[in-house]
């Protein structure tokens, strides 16, 4: 996606041999007609697979789940990374470890909103590990509903992420896909 790797090298902040800081436009601060743009890939790429929710985790997931969903005309539902008061045990979760973070969260959602029998696409900001997809995708079998496809906006392709969820079975589409980071500047792989 041409304006998303523009945008990338334009205000994107390689921080090291592994982190992309994308704040200014994905992750702190949020450019909504970008976000638009990535629905409408998102949709072009997933709009024949029968998609009936679109799933991602809190918080960076949320601004490009969004305009996916409002461009595929299905509700978004995202994963909770604490648990809340108001939250009933009538809820799915799994245990996600975060690459950026290091560290590992619960992710819940509650039940009724993953019914069995869902065609799900999962949409991240960041594809490393592939943890956050992993246990998305586990959530979504506990619901007895099917990953129809995991849509990633940023993807570290030096990293084993990609590769162990084709592994796995999953159709994996990014949109911006580094092969690596050299001397401060982002390189793409095509």
């Amino acid at each position: 996606m041409k304006l998303l790797k523009e945008k990338i090298m334009s205000e994107g902040l390689v921080l090291n041999d592994a982190i992309l800081k994308v704040d200014s436009f994905l992750n702190h601060q949020i450019d909504p007609e970008l976000m638009m743009e990535i629905g409408k890939e998102f949709y072009r790429r997933f709009a024949g697979c029968g998609v009936t929710k679109i799933f991602t985790i809190e918080s960076s997931g949320i601004a490009c789940a969004l305009p996916t969903g409002l461009c595929l005309h299905v509700p978004v539902v995202f994963a909770r990374k604490q648990k809340s008061a108001l939250m009933s045990s009538d809820a799915y979760s799994t245990k996600v470890y975060s690459f950026t973070k290091k560290v590992t969260s619960e992710v819940t959602v509650l039940k009724k909103f993953l019914p069995p029998g869902e065609k799900v696409l999962i949409i991240d900001d960041f594809l490393a590990n592939g943890e956050a997809a992993f246990g998305l995708a586990n959530i979504v079998r506990q619901a007895g509903s099917e990953v129809v496809g995991i849509g990633i906006v940023i993807e570290k392709s030096f990293q084993p992420g990609r590769q162990r969820l084709i592994d796995a079975g999953f159709r994996v589409e990014s949109l911006a896909r580094v092969q690596a980071f050299k001397d401060g500047k982002v390189i793409f792989a095509e």
